[in-house]
């Protein structure tokens, strides 16, 4: 992880007058007490039969949404919405997608939240990052034919992944896939595969999770396990068995199996460190948690991770092709993990399948993931209850199947928790989420129309914290990810409350000017050859307080509040307005001070 206490370089005029709101955004947000029930407090049972009344849809889960959101209005409930309302639809499209934006979030208002996510289960995937890499290469190699094919630019992933999260219209898949590029992590930073293969094993790896985030997650298991991209970042591609001196196994071995992979796949990818209950609250044993591993079960599992390689690399398609296995270099003795023995004797890939099954099967499998899931996508600190309600839905989807990831993401977003309190004026103070950098990206860019005419979109790693976002897509600094699931701000309010805040990890001294003065530059003269559309707010510059009212719809779902209000239209009435530059600068100044707000950093 960089060092937060890198000199922090000046922050730009436009950003100035926000930086403070960020920072108090940073210091106070999310606090509040820990409630087991983020929606408050349990009513009695509802008898009504809601659809007899007007406007009652014939579509159950469109009913049981159209109750929700009349109950929210806080009025006796005498008729149901023809729609979901825009603020609701929105808040649903930022935590399912990369940004909502207006003919999203109008077509999510007609499908409701249920339509919207069929729709987009059924949505075939977009061109896969796998076919943009090798366009942008493609298209780069052109531009210049001295250019070497074996030495092409890292930066081609980047220019491919932005992409695809700001403009590809399967918005869901690619933002769960990120979700679980963050818990089962490969970064770009870790291969040397070389360049051209670097930016195509990311794509290949990439492909493997947004197929996985509709799939089943113990297939989405294997894939990860026999990417090239992760055996190579964690270093099981090449592992091999035991070597004894004089192949004497009563001897101490001269070179044991490498045990990286066999531990963060535990630790990381599917059980954690510590049991769990089904609800993701700690299992004790005499008032102390208990550790689902040791050294031994490592060991036994790093037996079953050998023998496996690239294929050839002279076939161009080896960095999207599962490892192969090489039996030579497989170990056959016995292998003990998690209360498991494969017998001595059994082959690789039968090994390797009972140590999947084993990992997909723990109990703690479906809570582990099923709880970063929901920080990932919706909130930093769900209830037990929330968790258990998608760790069932993990461990059986309704129909006796185990590890439906449509079942699991479904039930994360449609939960009541996550639905519920739908007046996002008045969430919980322990709801929410901080916005991490990518996402306030994305949203912007989705937000303004960002497009690009040419060839490729040169938007390239954002990771500094200095100049720009301080992460970038597949580029964190170590397999822990950018933050740490747990992480808790040490000194804040949100200690003292007993929550925890991941994405605070990355929020620094030198990160939060830095992304301010990175998205002053975007608004002035975007990365990459972007083009934003500030047609709407133009025409309401000459009314600072319509244009306001305007951002606070878009960017933070009408949650804004009067004191941020205020500020931002006294800012911007104090600019001038005679000439179209000067319109310009007033919307600018306007979105930069909405995009440091704490009602668009905090995502409710």
């Amino acid at each position: 992880m960089r060092s937060s206490h890198r000199s922090s370089r000046p922050v730009e005029p436009f950003a100035r007058v926000a930086l403070a709101a960020v920072l108090a955004a940073s210091l106070t947000a999310c606090g509040g007490s820990n409630s087991s029930s983020p929606s408050g407090n349990e009513t009695p049972a509802d008898t009504t039969d809601y659809s007899k009344l007007p406007g009652a849809n014939a579509n159950a889960q469109i009913l049981a949404e159209q109750v929700d959101e009349a109950k929210a209005a806080g009025t006796p409930v005498t008729s149901l919405p023809a729609q979901l309302p825009e603020a609701s639809a929105a808040r649903f499209l930022n935590q399912a997608t990369f940004g909502s934006t207006e003919a999203e979030t109008a077509s999510a208002q007609q499908q409701w939240r249920s339509g919207w996510l069929q729709a987009q289960f059924a949505l075939p995937a977009a061109r896969t990052h796998w076919d943009r890499v090798a366009a942008d290469q493609a298209a780069y190699l052109a531009e210049d034919p001295t250019r070497d094919p074996a030495n092409i630019t890292n930066a081609v992933w980047d220019w491919s992944v932005w992409e695809a999260y700001i403009s590809a219209p399967d918005q869901l898949r690619k933002r769960v896939g990120y979700a679980l590029s963050q818990i089962m992590v490969v970064s770009m930073d870790g291969l040397a595969l070389g360049p051209s293969n670097n930016s195509r094993a990311a794509a290949a790896y990439v492909d493997w999770l947004e197929k996985g985030a509709f799939g089943n997650f113990r297939q989405l298991l294997e894939d990860v396990s026999l990417s090239p991209a992760m055996g190579y970042y964690l270093s099981h591609r090449g592992n091999r068995k035991a070597d004894y001196p004089n192949n004497d196994t009563t001897q101490p071995p001269i070179r044991v199996p490498d045990e990286n992979y066999a531990r963060e796949v535990m630790q990381l990818f599917t059980i954690g460190l510590v049991e769990l209950n089904a609800d993701g609250t700690l299992k004790l044993t005499n008032g102390q948690p208990t550790e689902t591993y040791g050294e031994d079960d490592v060991r036994g599992l790093a037996r079953v991770f050998t023998g496996w390689d690239f294929i050839a690399r002279t076939n161009p398609d080896w960095p999207r092709t599962p490892m192969q296995h090489i039996a030579s270099r497989h170990s056959l003795e016995e292998k003990t993990f998690l209360g498991v023995t494969i017998p001595a004797g059994t082959d690789g890939p039968t090994s390797l399948k009972i140590a999947l099954d084993t990992l997909f099967n723990h109990p703690n499998t479906a809570p582990f993931i099923s709880s970063q899931l929901i920080q990932r996508l919706v909130t930093s600190n769900p209830s037990p209850a929330y968790v258990g309600r998608v760790s069932a839905k993990f461990a059986d989807n309704g129909q006796g199947v185990r590890g439906d990831m449509k079942a699991v993401v479904t039930a994360v977003l449609n939960d009541s928790e996550a639905r519920t309190p739908l007046n996002i004026a008045q969430p919980a103070p322990s709801w929410g989420k901080l916005r991490e950098p990518v996402l306030r990206y994305t949203t912007f860019a989705r937000n303004f129309g960002g497009t690009f005419n040419g060839e490729i979109w040169r938007i390239g790693a954002l990771s500094d914290p200095a100049t720009a976002l301080g992460q970038s897509p597949l580029r964190s600094p170590s397999v822990f990810n950018f933050y740490r699931p747990g992480y808790v701000p040490p000194n804040s309010g949100i200690a003292g409350a007993k929550l925890v805040a991941p994405e605070f990890q990355i929020s620094t001294d030198t990160s939060l000017p830095g992304y301010l003065n990175f998205m002053n530059k975007q608004l002035v003269n975007p990365n990459g050859g972007l083009a934003f559309n500030y047609d709407a707010e133009l025409a309401l510059a000459g009314d600072p307080a319509a244009l306001v009212a305007r951002l606070d719809r878009r960017l933070t779902n009408s949650a804004m509040s009067s004191a941020t209000r205020d500020e931002i239209v006294t800012t911007v009435t104090a600019l001038p307005s005679a000439t179209a530059a000067q319109n310009l600068a007033r919307v600018r100044t306007a979105i930069l001070m909405t995009l440091a707000s704490p009602e668009f950093v905090i995502q409710k």
